[in-house]
């Protein structure tokens, strides 16, 4: 199947194509279709698996095809963090290229709301916000929901980790009652189901992965370490292996700049990423990171979740998730978009609870990695009883803005992708 044969208009196709793109992905494959026919769409997936295509290509389409002269918010993506928000608005930018009809923006907080406020006042068509900010200025009158033909709620369940369900639901408020909505999310856990109930309207639900599936083509391997020496496994990895660009994942914001200093102390390229940074400072570490300028680019849970960076070679898990469901996210930051990655794990003796439960959910014992310099002076455990069903894993050593164009609007400009 191509995009082809999914019912998009032609320059919709042309920036496929121009991006590279030819074949979907399931998600893609599944809910475009009804998306462009109106249908609300309940999307429960995987990171990785292309859900902003997903919904900005159908989006892009219905918005287009009904544009005049004077732009108002009829599209709305709601999205929990900075980083996603902006990465959702340049894949906009990208799909929307060879559409002339529309404008976009992108809102959110921890930078200077001037610039967000004027592009507001001249009008957009799409809009994608994070919910504080957005209800900011729906307070102050900025803006106005009461044109939206389409809502999109994006990573609904890191939403609700992040305590944004009673804003979801304020905003939802302010929304008309006749409106398309999609609804994506990795996990379904009873408040997202909830939410999702009281807000779509015999949706088609879209399933592409069961939610405790790692993302394919990913190896995964432990390594078992003290937790003093685990700094220094990590150098040694790095040192010895081709590891390239590499996602370091870290439980607390200090514990992240703690790794990132040792790294740098050791001539590695690194940076930091989590919600005590400055926007200025994390949009420059994701840059340098997507550039190839940061090799290990080192981050808390909430702020990776808006990183959609390909060629993400290595994820690493220094700290273990404490949350079994978080480890599938946290791998599915490489294996995107059909390549191959690896995803190692350190384990120290107050992390082995945790480890149980990662792979219970996975119903397969990650691959140990038994011969490395920093052996744990305890010794490592016995295998985690996984039951009848249980599968070992048996996988060999790891080898180390919309831009428009001719709507002037009466303003004197051509075209912005905001």
């Amino acid at each position: 199947m191509t995009f082809d044969s999914l019912g998009l208009c032609a320059p919709l196709l042309r920036a496929l194509r121009d991006a590279g793109y030819d074949t979907p992905t399931p998600i893609q494959r599944d809910a475009i279709p009804p998306a462009l026919a109106g249908r609300d769409i309940l999307g429960c997936a995987q990171t990785g698996t292309g859900k902003t295509a997903a919904f900005s290509l159908p989006l892009l389409q219905r918005i287009d095809s009904t544009a005049d002269d004077e732009p108002r918010v009829r599209a709305l993506v709601v999205t929990p963090t900075r980083e996603l928000a902006a990465q959702i608005g340049e894949s906009i930018a990208t799909y929307g290229k060879h559409l002339e009809e529309l404008w976009h923006t992108v809102i959110f907080g921890g930078v200077n709301e001037k610039p967000q406020l004027q592009e507001l006042s001249r009008g957009v068509d799409v809009l994608v916000a994070t919910p504080g900010r957005l209800l900011d200025l729906m307070n102050r009158g900025a803006v106005n929901l009461k044109d939206v033909e389409v809502f999109v709620l994006d990573e609904a369940d890191r939403m609700l980790d992040m305590g944004f369900l009673p804003d979801v639901r304020r905003i939802v408020a302010k929304l008309p009652s006749k409106r398309q909505t999609l609804f994506f999310s990795a996990t379904m856990p009873a408040e997202i189901q909830a939410l999702a109930q009281s807000m779509l309207r015999d949706p088609v639900e879209v399933a592409v992965a069961p939610i405790s599936s790692p993302a394919q083509r990913v190896e995964q391997f432990l390594y078992f370490v003290d937790k003093g020496n685990k700094r220094s496994l990590l150098a040694h990895l790095l040192a010895t292996g081709d590891l390239g660009r590499t996602l370091v994942f870290s439980r607390t914001k200090h514990g992240a700049n703690r790794v990132a200093e040792f790294l740098h102390k050791q001539g590695v390229s690194a940076a930091a990423i989590h919600g005590n940074k400055s926007q200025g400072a994390r949009t420059r570490a994701l840059d340098g990171f997507k550039r190839g300028d940061v090799q290990v680019l080192v981050a808390t849970d909430i702020a990776a979740r808006g990183i959609d960076v390909d060629g993400v070679r290595h994820v690493i898990n220094f700290d273990l998730p404490d949350v079994p469901e978080t480890y599938v996210h946290r791998i599915g930051r490489t294996a995107r978009a059909g390549a191959s990655g690896i995803a190692l794990s350190f384990c120290d003796s107050e992390e082995r609870d945790d480890l149980k439960q990662i792979e219970r959910l996975l119903g397969a014992h990650l691959q140990r990695v038994d011969v490395h310099p920093f052996q744990p002076q305890q010794g490592t455990p016995p295998p985690t009883e996984l039951g009848a069903k249980a599968r070992r894993n048996t996988q060999a050593a790891p080898k180390t803005a919309v831009r428009k164009s001719g709507r002037s609007r009466g303003r004197g400009r051509a075209a912005s992708s905001r």
